[in-house]
């Protein structure tokens, strides 16, 4: 592990490992203990009170925050004929069909996320061995699989972020890079948080809301108190 600078040292006994701060005292520190030489990346992560391995439980979505990620994503488009045309009219990086499922299945990966046409995904599927373990497989709960092909690649673009509860029911997603300003940095958490709380299944009992951090690339975690989200 690389030795933390003075400054990270300085900066790390201002953070209490004990206590659980406010959204925007716990981004603040976040920010404050950014000293890479390049811009980190901000990330929230909830444990929550779900059973993943029951099939009603298992959150899984797609949001756009309203300062997107500080990241432009490399879009990727299975489409044929006139939504080709209106995936690359959108904006889209890479548009194609079996050429594509080619170059992919030859080990090419020059993208960030797939957006595919239902029509395309009988092919598509077969990259899934490749594109699965990767979590690069489009699917409809993201919005990736649609015809509305437009609208997906603009909201790719615009910032969308996809969310997904892993088998600790822990859920991570990037909310902006240490350079945001902190009130983009609070306004994406709080986006992130309302959409998760939105999504509590009927069937998960008890506390919903276990543990939130909020950590930036090479930084330490900050708690946040989950009952100041409710």
């Amino acid at each position: 592990m690389a030795k933390k600078t003075k400054k990270q040292q300085e900066a790390l006994k201002l953070i209490d490992r004990t206590k659980q701060y406010s959204t925007e005292e716990a981004l603040k520190l976040v920010k404050e203990n950014a000293t890479a030489k390049f811009d980190e990346t901000v990330e929230a992560a909830f444990r929550l009170g779900v059973d993943p391995k029951k099939a009603d439980q298992q959150i899984r979505g797609a949001m756009v925050l309203p300062h997107g990620t500080g990241k432009t994503q490399t879009v990727l488009v299975f489409a044929k004929g006139d939504k080709a045309k209106e995936a690359e009219a959108a904006g889209a990086d890479y548009v194609g069909e079996q050429d594509l499922i080619n170059k992919i299945n030859q080990g090419w990966f020059d993208f960030d996320v797939i957006v595919a046409t239902p029509d395309m995904m009988a092919e598509v599927g077969k990259l899934g061995r490749v594109l699965g373990p990767k979590g690069l497989m489009p699917n409809p709960k993201t919005g990736t699989v649609t015809f509305d092909v437009e609208k997906a690649v603009k909201e790719i673009k615009a910032g969308k972020v996809e969310y997904r509860v892993d088998r600790q029911a822990n859920v991570h997603v990037p909310i902006g890079k240490a350079s945001f300003e902190l009130d983009q940095l609070v306004e994406n958490f709080e986006a992130l948080a309302s959409t998760l709380i939105k999504a509590k299944p009927q069937s998960s009992k008890g506390v919903y809301l276990r543990n939130v951090a909020v950590t930036s690339t090479m930084g330490p975690g900050v708690k946040i108190d989950p009952t100041t989200l409710a």
